[in-house]
């Protein structure tokens, strides 16, 4: 159901009547007026997304009223209602800026489709015109991370981005796909365009053609109206499939077709519709192993395996979690209306120990809850979900699988053991070297050989 608010400007009390219990049923907000002199107060005053025009009334006429309501309100949907419809009059409103038109007596359905579809197309208006705003949200510096894989991430998006090379994203759920490939287009050559994402592993058994490519009119049953599919809507700009993985054998061959002849055909169609679109698509599956089993086709993965990105799992790189808590404190504080918040560092030390199945996405949903949660400014291991606390207890430290030597296992348990007391003392070299029972210059002779780095989380002012 939408919310959307829609304002009925009709002179006749059946019609508001009416249509005001038909679409107050579909959810949406609906204010009725019965002049055109009444709409320009209603509309200023109420900002509505779409209008029904009426165009016969006395006073000023719809014709009239839509040309003022142009001149203060550019944005909203106006579809005129008349039942002494003229070309001339159409011709006319569509000149002055209306969505559509009906005539009296319409078909209640195809009206509810048309405000649909009006509501679908402001939306993407909306996007597009936002574009800047989301740009700043996207931007590079929101993908943190200073671990070597990361680097190699931020390398092959620079090398992406004012191209329209087809780029396929891999990685666990919750490492940030979306993320990567939003980051791709809005710093990019296509950044004025629309972004359109479709999660394949959500898509209706059903309708997936229809979602992607579209439907005409009558093309299947429930089909009473056009609908353009996120082929079009993405047009000159980025379409991400997200879990590509998961798309049906029918819905790769389709895809492949597309990709290969730059054209689409809707549900029903008979003209092929060119796209100019830039495809980039995630999954989480390893499509090779895919590929040998039957269930993805191998020409659609050298064509989509144009530009690779790995995204690492949060557990392969865990010395960016102080960096990630950093970014998502910062975040969180500033959109808290309470005071700031900070993580002491045995906090830290417990999310550092977890190793985090669900990824960044986890990590992030960690810490907004421990802020909304957390009694004090102070957020204690008591304020962690209960798997991070148990399993940071029961941690403890392990030898590399493997081949090792024994001598290469000894220095891995001591670059553990060092790394440990440093936690433990806070990563005050002198306390720790007194635990470990040595001076305080082998231990940074140890640190040194080891490429163990002093934590500098503890000089910022989100952990004390």
């Amino acid at each position: 159901m939408s919310t959307a608010k829609i304002l009925v400007v009709d002179d006749a009390l059946g019609i508001r009547d009416v249509l005001s219990c038909s679409l107050r049923d579909e959810g949406y907000q609906v204010l009725t007026v019965d002049s055109g002199e009444r709409a320009l107060v209603k509309v200023r005053e109420e900002n509505p997304e779409v209008l029904l025009l009426d165009i016969k009334m006395p006073g000023m006429d719809g014709i009239e009223t839509l040309g003022q309501i142009r001149e203060f309100d550019k944005e909203s949907s106006i579809i005129i209602l008349t039942g002494h419809g003229s070309m001339d009059s159409v011709v006319e409103a569509m000149k002055l800026g209306a969505y559509d038109y009906l005539t009296k007596p319409f078909d209640l359905e195809k009206l509810k489709s048309l405000i649909k579809g009006a509501l679908e197309t402001k939306g993407l208006a909306r996007k597009v015109a936002s574009s800047k705003k989301l740009e700043e949200r996207y931007r590079f510096e929101n993908i943190v991370g200073k671990n070597p894989k990361m680097f190699e991430v931020y390398k092959r998006i620079g090398r992406v981005v004012d191209n329209k090379s087809t780029v396929l994203i891999r990685g666990e759920t919750g490492t940030g796909k979306e993320l990567v490939a939003r980051a791709i287009h809005f710093n990019g050559t296509l950044r004025e365009g629309p972004f359109v994402a479709v999660d394949c592993a959500s898509l209706p058994r059903d309708l997936w053609e229809s979602e992607l490519f579209g439907h005409e009119k009558g093309a299947f049953t429930g089909a009473i109206a056009r609908k353009l599919g996120k082929f079009e809507l993405a047009s000159k700009g980025t379409l991400f499939l997200d879990e590509i993985g998961n798309l049906s054998l029918a819905g790769q061959a389709k895809l492949l077709r597309a990709l290969q002849e730059k054209k689409i055909e809707r549900v029903g169609g008979i003209k092929p519709i060119k796209i100019e679109v830039r495809i980039i698509v995630a999954t989480h599956r390893d499509l090779e192993k895919a590929v040998k089993e039957g269930s993805f086709r191998e020409d659609l993965y050298y064509r989509l395996n144009v530009v690779l990105i790995n995204l690492p799992p949060l557990r392969e790189r865990k010395d960016d979690i102080p960096l990630l808590v950093e970014h998502f404190l910062r975040q969180y504080n500033s959109e808290s209306q309470g005071g700031l918040k900070y993580f002491p560092l045995k906090t830290l030390h417990f999310l550092m120990k977890y190793n985090w199945p669900g990824n960044v996405r986890e990590l992030e949903n960690v810490i907004e809850r421990a802020l909304v949660m957390g009694k004090g400014d102070a957020i204690l291991p008591q304020d962690l979900p209960l798997e991070v606390q148990e399993f940071s207890e029961q941690s403890c430290l392990t030898l590399p699988s493997g081949k090792f030597s024994l001598k290469e296992r000894v220095a891995y348990l001591e670059k553990e053991l060092i790394t440990a007391a440093l936690e433990e003392k806070h990563w005050t070299q002198t306390k720790a070297a007194r635990l470990l029972g040595i001076s305080r210059r082998v231990m940074r002779y140890k640190m040194e050989k080891y490429g163990i780095e002093v934590d500098s989380t503890d000089r910022d002012p989100f952990f004390k």
